[in-house]
């Protein structure tokens, strides 16, 4: 890079020149008119040499390389720019990525929290439609037991299901209880729970069901059905008549609180019991 420095060097060429010229000028030498007139021309010409070599050397002499130090300046100072502009490259780079991650943790949270109310909201229906079984179940108590019969005036074990299942939960079972034995998903005995189906037999064929009504801490299983002695009433597994009897177990309701697929249509029919 060069920079222009203040020089008079020029000026003062020139006005030696100058006065050279005109000093010349006032030398009267006897010349003739042709020796004067060359002379003239020689002067002119001297003077325009030394004038332009004057203008050349000040104009030279005005121009000086830049001191090393200004690059190494200016180096420095594009360096630190560079250098900032890459610092806040990066801080903008990281603050996207922290949004990004932020907006990731966020998404997962509100999934996790609303699988988590579905959860709730599906154990909060299962567990109404059961309890809302159960009371039902509970009003026929002490309603006599008749054979065929499908009201509160008598009732056997299969209607008494199929019209607790039917007003409390909205479900269509089957209208005696070896059909009903074929519905929904099949439960071992030890992951029985309230709401559950069991199914007795005095040998091969199905004939008698009741609706599980609780489960005790110790294990012990309590079912409410028809039977054919008391009517409505409230048994025990553990019983010596009804253990030996028990065959399996059957879930109709859902843990969404909806009855299963396979459930059948109602098929008129004779209940037997026992």
């Amino acid at each position: 890079m060069l920079n222009k420095e203040p020089d008079n060097n020029h000026i003062k060429g020139l006005l030696l020149g100058i006065s050279t010229f005109v000093l010349l000028l006032k030398i009267n030498i006897p010349f003739n008119t042709d020796n004067q007139i060359y002379m003239k021309k020689r002067v002119l010409f001297y003077l325009v040499a030394l004038v332009s070599t004057v203008s050349v050397q000040s104009c030279a002499t005005n121009y000086v390389v830049s001191q090393p130090a200004t690059y190494a300046k200016e180096y420095k100072t594009d360096a630190k720019l560079a250098s900032l502009d890459n610092k806040k490259m990066e801080q903008d780079k990281q603050k996207l990525i922290n949004s990004f991650l932020a907006e990731k943790a966020a998404s997962i949270a509100n999934a996790k929290k609303a699988i988590k109310n579905s959860e709730i909201a599906k154990a909060v229906k299962y567990n109404k439609t059961i309890d809302n079984i159960l009371t039902e179940a509970e009003t026929y108590l002490g309603t006599p037991y008749r054979y065929g019969g499908m009201t509160r005036r008598g009732i056997d074990c299969s209607a008494f299901v199929l019209s607790v299942f039917g007003a409390a939960a909205g479900l269509s079972l089957p209208r005696v209880a070896a059909s009903q034995a074929q519905e929904g998903e099949s439960i071992e005995k030890g992951d029985l729970q309230k709401g559950d189906l069991i199914f007795f037999s005095h040998g091969r064929r199905i004939s008698h069901v009741g609706i599980v009504e609780s489960v005790t801490e110790e294990g012990e299983i309590k079912f409410i059905h028809a039977a054919t002695s008391k009517g409505v009433m409230i048994s025990s597994l553990n019983d010596s008549y009804w253990g030996p009897k028990f065959r399996f177990a059957k879930r109709v309701i859902n843990e969404n609180g909806d009855a299963y697929n396979n459930l059948a249509s109602s098929t008129p029919s004779t209940a037997t019991s026992f």
